[in-house]
């Protein structure tokens, strides 16, 4: 069964119109209150067992994957707002050619695409394989440290320890941590659902209130 889609659950907001044709100065434009905005409550999107890891391919949407794990389309915004995703153009990764026309578009050609961005620590283990240095920390080129192994009881110097790392591979792992994201499990929708049924009307005595699902602004024009 499709469900609402987002907009159906965001309440309207009464704007002062601006048209050119309008005939009062309490003519009124309806639209959706855009700044009326839900989040999943701490206690639930602090809690992994209300979630599911998700690995996003390369042509997937918001809608697609919403309805592969829901079976329901409409249900796209749930996938972003339970990763606090409110820009999907840039918060969410690009398929294939986007990334490659952005990629060229960046840095200009293919060739400095494949230049060094920046260094990162190798990871340095010492004699009894306990980890020194962790892997992946940003540096400069020649970086070099001074540790004391106990287990041989000297004193040791760890040159030539960091890797390049190239625009693309850098561009790559911004592309991947978006790429992993976190969706409900289908179980629990009743309850978020029910939850945002809850927290989208409006309450009576809240300013400018008209009903559950209208506020109206203020027109200035009648006091100007």
């Amino acid at each position: 069964m499709a469900r609402k889609k987002y907009f159906r659950y965001v309440p309207n907001f009464d704007y002062v119109s601006r048209l050119s044709g309008s005939q009062s100065i309490s003519d009124y434009v309806q639209t959706k209150n855009l700044f009326k905005r839900v989040k999943l409550s701490d206690e639930i999107f602090e809690d992994l067992t209300f979630f599911t890891k998700y690995k996003i391919n390369a042509e997937d949407r918001p809608d697609n994957v919403a309805y592969k794990i829901y079976d329901d389309a409409n249900l796209d915004w749930l996938v972003m707002l339970s990763n606090n995703i409110i820009n999907y153009e840039s918060e969410w990764p690009m398929d294939q050619v986007s990334y490659n026309n952005y990629l060229l578009s960046k840095y200009g050609s293919y060739e400095n695409v494949y230049k060094t961005h920046h260094y990162e620590t190798q990871e340095i283990l010492d004699s009894n394989k306990q980890v020194i240095l962790r892997k992946g920390l940003e540096v400069p080129v020649d970086f070099s440290m001074t540790y004391y192994d106990s287990v041989t009881g000297t004193e040791k110097i760890a040159n030539n320890i960091t890797d390049s790392i190239s625009n693309q591979q850098y561009e790559d792992k911004i592309q991947n941590a978006k790429s992993n994201i976190y969706l409900l499990k289908p179980n629990y929708l009743p309850v978020i659902l029910d939850e945002i049924e809850n927290l989208m009307p409006y309450t009576e005595g809240s300013t400018q209130y008209i009903g559950r699902s209208l506020v109206r602004g203020d027109n200035i024009r009648l006091y100007t």
